[in-house]
């Protein structure tokens, strides 16, 4: 059985499992263990069986990392939806992937009643039957494989239709373990998760922390003085944040002692914030992963982020990066190509036959990303393949630009993409936030005029207070081409 609840509870019972930050609630493995135990009841009364797919659509809640452990216990794929979706995407999702049952909350009832599928709600009231009100089935706890399914979890979608991702018991233990090489786990190590659970980032600190018997502690959604007070009063000792985050916290005066690694994913994160979060005593942990990689590809340790700012720094224990050209060749050390990802944590595939046949290559997943690896062997991120700009015959990696108007002292944030041209085909487009004393357009090209080719100079530059970006903190590329699109 791979329950790393049940095995903990017998090892480790009186130490802490899980805080909800929002309530100062705590669990033993031995109280998770018991919640569990009644939840899985309640799914098997309404007729949830092994095998059966079971979709949770709620926000960060106690409740959500029961039905985690519970959906295991009986043998049930889990399925997290993303909360925020609109409701047509929601029943898009659910058709594809077949639940048997969605578990949702008061806040997403309406939503759970549009999905083609038997609805119940964690709480009280409403519309949809209580799932408390149904009393638990006696069951025989699932006696799982390494490779059964474990989750379904859809990628963003942010460069195209969300993918179904199938991920395994194996997937995950090896992901907790390439992590641990790198980060270290300690017997009193405790994970502060502000990301939401129904992402890679925030669903891999809870059962990273059940597999290490070390504690999880839960935020509602991300304020950073919130969390500041959260990391401190619970003596965590990691953090997991998108840039945005980071930047945020460090607005708001950083991070207490305890600390020591914020692991910063989601986007690339700009070498110019890890020099700033090393600066304020952050130990900030750069690191490039996927949802199809069950998180972490390559991670870069906080002790070398000082000399290495615009990497992700090596692959994880087991994982391998091979870079390829356009013809799928393996290019030399050093040259930008796609990069393709192999080893335990990848997933055997996608439900769809033809993403399968499209994003698997015989050196393993093609990530869609590009990037190279150094000489010594770090990682270097350069946008996604599908975010190439083609302006003129001329490829352009918005990334690259990117980080050149990064570089500009009044330049606060920026995102690069590509908008229709009727000449160009496209061309290249900013929309930057600008620093305290302001920039100009005018200003911006100036910049760019001796630091880029000129077919890579932005012809279209746009300002805002804020970059859209999704739940998981990487840009929102058609909001910000939204943005872009009445820009001369």
């Amino acid at each position: 059985m791979r329950d790393a609840i049940a095995l903990q509870t017998r090892s480790n019972p009186d130490a802490t499992a899980f805080v909800d930050a929002a309530t100062d609630s705590s669990w033993t493995f031995r109280d998770l263990d018991a919640d569990i135990e009644e939840t899985a009841g309640r799914l098997a009364a309404c007729g949830v069986q092994r095998g059966d797919r079971v979709a949770v659509l709620m926000e960060n809640r106690p409740a959500f990392v029961r039905l985690v452990f519970a959906c295991a216990r009986v043998g049930a794929v889990f399925v997290p939806l993303n909360a925020r979706l609109a409701t047509p995407e929601l029943r898009a999702q659910a058709e594809r992937v077949g639940p048997a049952l969605v578990v949702c909350e008061t806040e997403t009832v309406d939503a759970a009643l549009e999905l083609p599928v038997p609805a119940v709600s964690v709480d009280a009231g409403g519309d949809v039957e209580h799932l408390g009100a149904r009393s638990p089935d006696t069951f025989e706890p699932a006696n799982l494989s390494w490779t059964d399914t474990r989750a379904i979890m859809f990628t963003s979608g942010t460069t195209g239709d969300p993918k179904a991702v199938r991920l395994t018991y194996a997937n995950f233990a090896a992901s907790a373990v390439a992590s641990s090489f790198r980060l270290g786990v300690l017997p009193e190590d405790s994970w502060l998760c502000p990301l939401s659970l129904y992402h890679m980032g925030g669903l891999s600190v809870v059962l990273r922390s059940a597999l290490y018997g070390t504690t999880a502690v839960l935020a509602r959604g991300f304020d950073a003085d919130d969390v500041r007070s959260a990391l401190a009063k619970y003596d965590c000792t990691g953090v997991s944040l998108v840039p945005t985050m980071l930047s945020r916290l460090l607005d708001a005066g950083g991070v207490p002692d305890s600390v020591r690694f914020a692991l910063v994913g989601g986007a690339p994160t700009p070498p110019e914030l890890v020099e700033r979060a090393l600066d304020a005593g952050v130990p900030v942990c750069p690191t490039f992963g996927m949802t199809e990689t069950t998180s972490q590809v390559a991670t870069l340790h906080a002790t070398e982020a000082r000399g290495r700012p615009d990497t992700s720094g090596r692959p994880l224990l087991g994982t391998d990066v091979t870079v390829v050209g356009d013809d799928g060749k393996v290019l030399p050390t050093g040259e930008t190509g796609e990069l393709v990802v192999s080893g335990p944590t990848v997933t055997p595939g996608y439900l769809s036959a033809d993403a399968n046949s499209e994003r698997f290559c015989e050196h393993g997943l093609r990530t869609g990303d590009f990037g190279f690896v150094d000489a010594e062997g770090f990682l270097h991120i350069g946008g996604r393949q599908t975010d190439q700009i083609v302006t003129g015959g001329e490829n352009v990696h918005p990334e690259e630009v990117a980080a050149v108007l990064r570089n500009h002292p009044d330049v606060a944030d920026v995102a690069v993409v590509g908008v229709p041209d009727e000449e160009w085909g496209e061309r290249v487009a900013a929309l930057v936030v600008p620093g305290d004393e302001g920039v100009t357009s005018d200003d911006l090209r100036a910049f760019c005029e001796d630091r880029l080719a000129g077919y890579k100079h932005p012809r279209t530059i746009a300002f805002a207070e804020a970059v859209p970006r999704t739940a998981s903190g990487t840009v929102d590329r058609e909001a910000v081409r939204a943005i872009l699109a009445d820009e001369n």
